[in-house]
């Protein structure tokens, strides 16, 4: 009998880390936490159309999750992503395809024209993505760094002139440059789907106010008084950290300020007892995987995003 797909109950504990077990169990290199997949559904955008479903054997243990919604920021309509993970232990049970179908169903059902779609670059993932009628185009690699026991740079003595560094919670009062500073950068962040940032209050709802986010761990570089680089740490409050973005804008590019804040951000984030570092860079990012791998990160693994042109619903 094929596994029962359902939606998340977000407020049921014993059900997010059902989750969490599935991600770390299929994708170890992400931050997971029961508060942060909880946050993920009611901090999620009402246009995003989100749902979080899970696949449930008949004894009511959860084998597999999918994260499925629509690109609602994008400029181009009808973009549709689902994300599926299934438990090593319960492969082969179907719960790979039933999460699939029910996804592509509610994206069709949402008016999503496309479907894009992360697949480990292993042959089996893959196989399984070009069964059903995916595409491969763009990849990214996760990268792993031994925080605990790497050779991190220190930082200079003295910066440059007019060079400061502050921690995110210095912007508690007022984070609003930090996301003109995200909106920036991410301009020319690599990908499939074109997005439009410019929603302060949407920005405040899943970035600011993430519970992966550690304010104290992210560090922000100012060069006379503005904000010119960053990144943004996300932890488990564990072992496990993760650089989420690291960006400099345009103007300020070519003065290792990417390099300043990282360096910066990982020993304190030593300091405070985290053992591993993960980050994920686009293959075609050469400048960030030049900077990471400065710095002693390795990959880990490959994901390829997948596309399909979804049958529009009956209904």
């Amino acid at each position: 009998m094929s596994p029962a797909i359902r939606d998340l109950r977000p407020n049921d504990p014993a059900d997010t880390e059902s989750v969490v077990r599935v991600r770390r169990a299929a994708l170890p290199f992400m931050i997971s936490s029961g508060p942060g997949v909880a946050f993920e559904v009611a901090s999620a955008h009402p246009d995003k159309r989100y749902r979080l479903l899970v696949a449930e054997t008949g004894d009511g243990r959860v084998i597999g999750t999918a994260q499925v919604g629509i690109v609602y920021n994008s400029p181009v309509p009808g973009q549709g992503f689902v994300n599926a993970y299934v438990d090593p232990a319960g492969r082969g049970l179907g719960a790979g395809s039933a999460l699939l179908r029910a996804a592509e169903e509610h994206l069709a059902a949402e008016g999503a024209k496309d479907s894009y779609a992360w697949v480990l670059d292993e042959p089996p993932h893959r196989a399984f993505a070009e069964r059903h009628g995916y595409s491969a185009s763009r990849s990214a690699h996760f990268l792993r760094l031994a925080l605990a026991s790497a050779e991190l740079p220190v930082l200079p003595r003295a910066l440059p002139a007019g060079v400061e560094l502050r921690p995110g919670s210095a912007y508690a009062a007022d984070p609003r440059p930090l996301f003109e500073a995200d909106a920036a950068a991410s301009l020319d962040e690599p990908g499939d789907v074109a997005v439009e940032f410019d929603d302060y209050e949407d920005w405040l709802g899943h970035t600011w106010n993430n519970p992966y986010l550690d304010r104290e761990l992210t560090t922000v570089v100012l060069v006379d008084g503005e904000v010119a680089a960053f990144t943004a740490a996300h932890t488990d409050g564990a072992t496990r950290y993760s650089s989420a973005m690291t960006g400099t804008l345009r103007a300020f590019r070519g003065r290792g300020l990417a390099k300043l804040a990282k360096t910066d951000s990982l020993l304190r984030a030593r300091a405070a007892g985290y053992a591993e570092a993960f980050t994920g860079n686009d293959t075609g990012n050469a400048p960030m995987l030049a900077v990471n791998t400065w710095f002693g990160y390795e990959i880990c693994a490959t994901e390829t995003r997948f596309t399909k042109t979804l049958t529009p619903s009956a209904g």
